[in-house]
């Protein structure tokens, strides 16, 4: 067959907008249009050096200062929802962020990871959740969100962040990072679960 010019033009035009109009996604997959959830988790700052049978101390001055630093870091980061364990650690490390966007905390048992995971996912794509853990329960936060499965947290380090992106398919990106003061506590800090 022999078209004219202007036919095969309009051909060709037709075939380029089939072929750009089809997905070049492989099968099963499809563009995601929903937004993602960001996780954003540190585990509590520095606590006071107290006997043993203290289960639930203070932070420590090292503790506060760590803590405001969420502060300076994190007040214009979008954050919709604020988490932390029923600790006095997680609830100080995360209250001056709280106050300062007139967020409240949820409240949820240190123990209770599947807990927390259903209720950041009821809340759905877009949200932007501070949470404040633990050395052990920080990994698995990450682990049950998708994340990678990560080692405790050495019991002497509070500068790790992590930020955890969730699409919408659950397939998700980890970035840790380093915040605040380096400089590693003098002493036992005590307990290694909360």
């Amino acid at each position: 067959m022999n078209f004219s010019k202007p036919l095969r033009v309009v051909l060709c035009s037709l075939v380029l907008i089939a072929w750009l109009a089809t997905p070049s996604f492989p099968a099963g997959l499809h563009v995601i249009d929903q937004p993602p959830v960001i996780l954003i988790l540190v585990r509590h700052a520095e606590k006071k050096i107290v006997p043993p049978e203290n289960k639930d101390p203070d932070l420590s001055p090292a503790g506060v200062a760590r803590a405001e630093e969420l502060v300076r870091m994190f007040s214009d980061a979008g954050v919709t929802a604020i988490y932390a364990t029923q600790y006095k650690r997680t609830q100080q490390t995360i209250k001056p962020l709280a106050d300062k966007l007139r967020l409240p905390v949820t409240q949820v048992e240190a123990k209770q990871t599947p807990e927390l995971v259903k209720q950041i996912r009821a809340r759905g794509a877009g949200q932007v959740a501070f949470i404040a853990g633990h050395n052990n329960t920080v990994p698995e936060i990450i682990a049950a969100m998708g994340g990678p499965q990560l080692p405790i947290i050495p019991e002497t380090e509070y500068d790790n962040l992590y930020i955890l992106t969730v699409q919408a398919d659950g397939s998700a990106k980890l970035l840790k990072m380093k915040y605040g003061s380096a400089v590693t506590p003098i002493g036992n800090q005590g307990m290694t679960k909360p």
